[in-house]
């Protein structure tokens, strides 16, 4: 028994010095762990709210973008119809200057064929008389034709 004696006597001693000197080490340990999840708390709820204010941000950004992005496609809709109207009207304006011009054509070669079908017959109708006049006429005949004709002209000048 005497040995237990000095043992739980070196046990107090030990426990009293570790106490001492180690107390207040423990004490703040524990509580400054506690401060410290307390610190992580609030900051993670901090972090936690400011992601939800850029969550809020950044949907609105995504809605205005959608937004925007919907007014350009009506827009372009809108100017490729107009793009096509354009395009409409211009096709039909040349096809109507096509049209007039194809029509001055035809008039314009029916004048050339008309003309040239008046001097064919003016030819025609000449080279019938000389032939006409040949068999018809005798040579008394032609010269009183021909003195005929310088008659009328010396009267005239």
């Amino acid at each position: 028994m005497g040995n237990l004696f000095w043992r739980i006597l070196n046990f107090t001693i030990l426990a009293a010095l570790l106490y001492k000197y180690t107390a207040k080490a423990i004490v703040n340990f524990f509580v400054g762990d506690r401060a410290a999840i307390k610190n992580s708390l609030d900051e993670a709820v901090t972090a936690k709210e400011e992601a939800q204010k850029k969550l809020v941000e950044h949907s609105a950004r995504l809605d205005k973008a959608t937004s925007e992005i919907a007014g350009i496609a009506d827009m372009i809709k809108a100017q490729g119809l107009a793009e096509k109207e354009k395009i409409i009207e211009e096709a039909k304006r040349t096809a109507e200057k096509m049209k007039e011009d194809s029509e001055a054509r035809v008039d314009q070669e029916f004048k050339k064929a008309l003309h040239q079908l008046r001097n064919e017959a003016t030819e025609l109708s000449v080279t019938m008389a000389e032939e006409i006049l040949e068999k018809n006429i005798e040579a008394k005949d032609h010269e009183s034709m021909v003195n005929d004709f310088l008659d009328r002209m010396v009267s005239r000048n």
